[in-house]
C-alpha cells in the first residue's frame, strides 16, 4: 500500500491514478495524519504531493522526511519538504514557471532508470532550492538544461528518500508513468540504484 499525503492540490489525484495502476493507494490530507498515524498505517511507501504554500505550511510533509524511513517520494512541494527536512533553504525560484515544459538532465538511476536524457518535464512552481543550498545529506540528481541549472531532483545519501521538483503526473512530463512505476517497484523491495549525480556525465563526480 502506498500512502499519498495530499497537500490540498488537485494534482494529488493524478498521482493517485498513476500509483493505483501498481498498488493500493490510501490518501490522507496533510493535516489529517501525523507521524504516529503513518506508522499505524505502515505503508510500503509514501508520496508527498504538490500543493500551495511552503514546506512550513504543509502539515506532516516535512516530518515524513525528518522522522520516518519509509521509501518516500516528494513531488514539487513534497520535494521542497524533503530539502527543508535536511536543512535546505527554500526560496523564490529564478523564474516562476506554471504549466511550462522544461528539458532536464538526470543521472539515469533510481526513479530515472530507463528514462531518456535529456527529459522533458512539466513544471508548476514559484519556489525552488538553489544548487549551492543542497545539503550535504542530499545529492542533486537532476537539473534544468538552461543556464540557471535549477535543481529538479534530489536523493538522500543514506535514507530511502527522493524528490522531484517537476510533476511526473503532468501530461507535459515524458515518461512520468515510468518514473512512478520505478518508485512503486522500489517500495516493494526492488533496487533503486544510486546515481553519481546529475553532473556525473560531464564532471565524473558526485555532488
Amino acid at each position: 500500500m502506498i500512502l499519498v499525503v495530499d497537500n490540498y492540490d488537485s494534482f494529488a489525484y493524478n498521482l493517485v491514478q498513476f500509483l493505483g495502476a501498481h498498488d493500493e493507494v490510501v490518501v490522507r490530507r496533510n493535516d489529517a495524519v501525523d507521524v504516529a498515524g503513518i506508522r499505524d498505517l505502515d505503508p510500503d511507501g509514501v508520496v508527498v504531493s504538490p500543493g500551495p504554500g511552503t514546506p512550513a505550511d504543509a502539515g506532516v510533509s516535512v516530518p515524513v522526511f525528518r522522522d520516518l524511513d519509509y521509501p518516500s517520494l516528494g513531488v514539487c512541494l513534497g520535494h521542497q519538504a524533503l530539502c527543508a527536512a535536511n536543512g535546505a533553504s527554500v526560496g523564490r525560484a529564478p523564474e516562476v514557471v506554471h504549466g511550462k515544459p522544461s528539458s532536464i538532465t538526470h543521472d539515469g538511476a533510481g526513479v530515472f532508470a530507463g528514462l531518456p536524457v535529456p527529459l522533458d518535464v512539466g513544471r508548476y512552481h514559484s519556489l525552488a532550492v538553489e544548487r549551492a543550498d543542497v545539503p550535504d545529506g542530499l545529492v542533486e540528481t537532476a537539473h534544468t538544461d538552461d543556464e540557471r541549472r535549477v535543481v529538479m531532483a534530489v536523493r538522500h545519501r543514506e535514507r530511502p528518500h527522493v524528490g522531484v521538483q517537476f510533476h511526473p503526473e503532468s501530461v507535459l512530463t515524458e515518461g512520468g508513468r515510468d518514473l512512478i512505476r520505478n518508485f512503486v517497484a522500489w517500495c516493494h523491495g526492488g533496487e533503486l540504484p544510486e546515481g553519481a549525480g546529475a553532473d556525473a556525465a560531464t564532471t565524473g563526480g558526485d555532488r
